[in-house]
């Protein structure tokens, strides 16, 4: 009975053992390879597995993206100059299968891969060129890598060069070029900067005389306007006397007509037309000139008018 039950619990312990060791975990970014007796048998997703121990076993892929560093390496450009390159390759299976099957050591073979093309991109390139053309090299090269590698299942996603180091003259001259670019670049800065300092002082010089000719002539014009104005204001004054002299001689000439229409002319007013008159006829171009015979009266009459201007009294006759 002993005999027994001891039998039972080896046999319980060995399928215990026979299916922990056949319980498979595969992880989210792996898949597995199932063989059964050295044969490829099926592709495992991730999850819970169970294989058959001793027939079956599962080889893990790690499906996630990678990265392969390229070791520095001599390349001679088109134009016979040697530069030190290195590259990083991001690259992820896509294919577990084929990784396993069809390529022993992926990365020493994607890294010689590497090294052979890069000889190849930068050989066909100019030293300036692949300087200032990094992204056109990263293109060629992920390329060229991408259709070698399809048929190991591997997606190389992106290539980067890391540095492109020429030799030490090389370096010296080119840090030589570039400083006398930058000076060159000084100077013509510096001479456009001179350049458009005159050119705003010529403009700033054209606008200040253009104004001046401006305020001048608005000053002439104002001018012009003024003195226009003042002669037509003497003009208009000088009228308004002429008018109210004209006034003056026609309501004198309507007072004498009266007077004498009425038969009683005042001596004083007929002896102011008298002088009016004379000094018309005595202006320098008559000859002659003739007085009326009736003149007493009209002296007596000027006599009073003197008087009348002067404030002193008429001297009597003796």
């Amino acid at each position: 009975m002993d005999a027994g039950i001891i039998v039972l619990v080896v046999i319980a312990a060995f399928l215990f053992i026979w299916m922990a060791v056949g319980i498979k975990i595969i992880r989210p970014y792996q898949k597995g390879v199932v063989e059964q007796l050295g044969r490829y048998k099926s592709t495992y997703d991730p999850g819970l597995k169970f294989v058959i121990p001793i027939i079956q076993s599962v080889t893990k892929v790690d499906m996630r993206e990678r990265v392969v560093d390229v070791p520095p390496q001599e390349v001679i450009t088109k134009d016979n100059v040697t530069v030190t390159v290195d590259a990083v390759i991001y690259y992820e299976p896509t294919d577990p299968q084929r990784l396993i099957y069809n390529v022993a050591n992926f990365v020493m073979a994607i890294t010689k891969l590497a090294q052979t093309n890069l000889r190849n991109v930068i050989g066909d390139m100019t030293l300036d060129s692949a300087l200032t053309s990094r992204d056109t090299v990263n293109i060629s090269l992920r390329e060229v890598l991408d259709d070698a590698t399809d048929k190991w299942g591997v997606r190389v996603v992106r290539v980067e060069i890391q540095r492109i180091d020429p030799p030490g003259d090389v370096m010296d001259a080119m840090h030589e070029q570039m400083k006398a670019e930058r000076t060159r670049r000084a100077v013509v800065t510096e001479a456009d900067g001179i350049k458009q300092a005159e050119i705003t002082r010529a403009e700033g010089e054209k606008q200040s005389k253009i104004l001046e000719a401006e305020g001048i002539k608005q000053e002439s014009i104002l001018r012009a306007q003024g003195e226009a104005e003042a002669i037509q204001a003497v003009a208009d004054a000088e009228r308004y006397r002429q008018d109210t002299v004209a006034q003056g001689e026609a309501e004198a000439i309507r007072s004498v007509y009266q007077a004498i229409h009425d038969g009683d002319p005042t001596p004083d007013l007929i002896a102011i037309k008298y002088l009016d008159a004379l000094g018309t006829v005595a202006d320098g171009q008559a000859t002659k000139i003739f007085l009326p015979a009736e003149m007493s009266s009209t002296m007596g009459s000027l006599g009073a008018i003197a008087e009348l201007f002067t404030g002193e009294e008429p001297k009597k006759k003796k």
